[in-house]
């Protein structure tokens, strides 16, 4: 069975930049929109809401920006920590454009960068458990360099997203990778890198997403 990891790096740079992409074009079209107002409209009504769109859009373009340099970027050297509260702050900006609402648990502490990256692509991914809006409880237990992740999605029509519970474990079946898939696609090879196993299973209205530590070193989580 094809692997994810068989992905060609060149491949998984393009998805991510595609998934990055996709995230902004929209508040930066709302900008441009909201510029072409100001040049053309002398009506005070209408150049008062094309300011609102552009700070509002603005404010979007920023958070998911942020969002992705953290969830997607080198974030420093090899072995590097990321401060757990930075991550909060940042993943809290992005979730205010969504649907769905961020309940946040998680002591303010140092970890490895690809530990904070596993958890914030699984936020990406919870969202689409629950496209139609609810709740996300996030919490973290654990030490920090040995963390258990679970993110409760409880919403209408709640639903494991397909393919992700596949692609969570590396497998790639006969899934064709896009910019869609991305995200479980990434975090089971973060998981994999960290020496984390993800699960996810589905309760009633809720689908629960668990990253726990597999029996590796404790080092294997700053590879």
């Amino acid at each position: 069975m094809p692997d994810t990891s068989d992905i060609a790096a060149l491949d998984l740079a393009a998805l991510l930049a595609s998934r990055v992409c996709h995230d902004i074009i929209s508040p930066v079209g709302a900008i441009t929109n909201g510029l072409e107002v100001l040049e053309e409209e002398n009506n005070e009504e209408m150049r008062s809401f094309a300011m609102d769109l552009i700070r509002k859009s603005a404010r979007q373009a920023s958070a998911k920006l942020q969002f992705a340099r953290l969830a997607f970027g080198a974030a420093g050297s090899a072995g590097a920590e990321i401060d757990l509260g930075d991550a909060e702050t940042v993943t809290k900006g992005f979730m205010a454009g969504e649907k769905a609402n961020l309940e946040w648990t998680a002591t303010r502490v140092l970890m490895p960068k690809n530990l904070v990256k596993l958890l914030l692509n699984l936020v990406l991914i919870s969202t689409h458990a629950i496209p139609r809006g609810g709740t996300i409880k996030l919490d973290v237990a654990g030490e920090a360099a040995r963390p258990t992740f679970t993110l409760v999605c409880t919403g209408m029509n709640s639903r494991i997203p397909a393919h992700v519970e596949a692609l969570l474990k590396g497998e790639l079946g006969d899934a064709h990778p896009d910019a869609h898939m991305v995200q479980p696609i990434y975090a089971g090879l973060l998981a994999k890198a960290a020496g984390m196993t993800v699960t996810v299973t589905k309760d009633g209205d809720a689908v629960i997403f668990k990253a726990e530590p597999q029996n590796v070193p404790a080092d294997a989580a700053e590879a």
